[in-house]
């Protein structure tokens, strides 16, 4: 029987699958710092693992007998996958599970700043008894999506999936990115059950920040080290524009981000992700200007249960054909 170590979960579906399969599933967290010595002790075959895990060379090293890693995700920063594929060591992750999750999220973010709903909706429980009416006049100058552009860094999955709504609301979309040229997105409405294509062809990064008036960022992580939004990309945006990211931590540089805030350059921002998890800075906790929230992209009970299956699917596969 092969055994699996979900370090950081799974969904039941996803464990099910593997347990009718004939797996082994493991779901208690191993001890900080004693993960290696969990894998060993407990002979386990397969990783599997979110972004809180750490896979590092060590680790493969110090376990030998590890024939699977998987990501319950996209993104892979937290592997050390070359290190990994030396060793003979197979890491798979889920890239199209989470997508209209975190591209909800998104739009969330946007929502919440454009309407001020951070502040507005502190300041309604501390002082909506007594100041109501000036809280509404805060508050009266809010915009629309409708009619604006969406510049999209990053046009895979996810990026498509924000394009997609984004047409749905009525904006213009523009997209960069160095893989793809364009992309034919499927607007889906439902109660008439046509699918309408939309061809969006991607430009250059420059004219995606000084066309847009909303940023959103779906990149795998830096570049060469190096934030893809710094100073020099943030004041190429248009005065009062809006910046979000949902993708990885430090591809924004946090410290140009609260420059553009300070001098009002940039309206607001939305942040799911930060350059120091699990302790973000406390310039952005407290800044007044960008809505928060905990790394929660792929964080809805219908992504986890579409990550569980597409991760048991492919250990389930790799087994069956090693």
């Amino acid at each position: 029987m092969k055994r699996v170590l979900a370090n950081d979960g799974i969904d039941k579906l996803g464990k099910l699958l593997l347990e009718e399969a004939g797996f082994f599933v493991e779901t208690t967290k191993a001890i900080e710092g004693h993960l290696a010595e969990t894998i060993n002790n407990g002979n386990f075959d397969v990783l599997l693992v979110r972004s809180a895990t750490k896979v590092t060379s060590s680790i493969l090293d110090a376990c030998p007998n590890l024939k699977l890693i998987g990501r319950a995700g996209v993104g892979l920063d937290n592997i050390d996958v070359k290190y990994a594929d030396a060793k003979g060591v197979k890491v798979i992750n889920t890239p199209a599970a989470s997508s209209q999750s975190v591209a909800e999220l998104v739009f969330a973010h946007l929502f919440s700043g454009v309407r001020f709903l951070q502040n507005s909706n502190h300041e309604m429980r501390n002082k909506g008894e007594t100041h109501f009416n000036d809280l509404k006049k805060s508050y009266s100058t809010g915009i629309e999506l409708q009619g604006k552009t969406i510049g999209i860094i990053g046009f895979g999955r996810i990026g498509q999936a924000v394009g997609k709504m984004a047409i749905g609301l009525g904006m213009n979309v523009v997209a960069s990115d160095p893989f793809i040229k364009e992309a034919i997105l499927h607007i889906h409405i439902l109660p008439t059950k046509q699918d309408i294509p939309v061809k969006i062809s991607t430009i250059p990064l420059e004219d995606v920040l000084t066309k847009s008036d909303f940023i959103t960022l779906h990149v795998p992580g830096k570049i060469n080290g190096k934030a893809v939004i710094g100073g020099k990309e943030l004041d190429l945006m248009k005065p009062g524009a809006g910046i979000v990211n949902a993708a990885r931590g430090g591809v924004i540089d946090e410290d140009a981000l609260l420059y553009a805030l300070d001098t009002k350059h940039i309206a607001f921002a939305g942040l799911d992700v930060f350059e120091n998890e699990p302790t973000p800075a406390s310039a952005l906790l407290h800044h007044p200007l960008i809505s928060l929230s905990p790394h929660i992209g792929a964080s809805t009970a219908e992504a986890q249960e579409r990550i569980g299956k597409e991760m048991a699917e492919g250990i389930i596969s790799f087994f069956k054909n090693n």
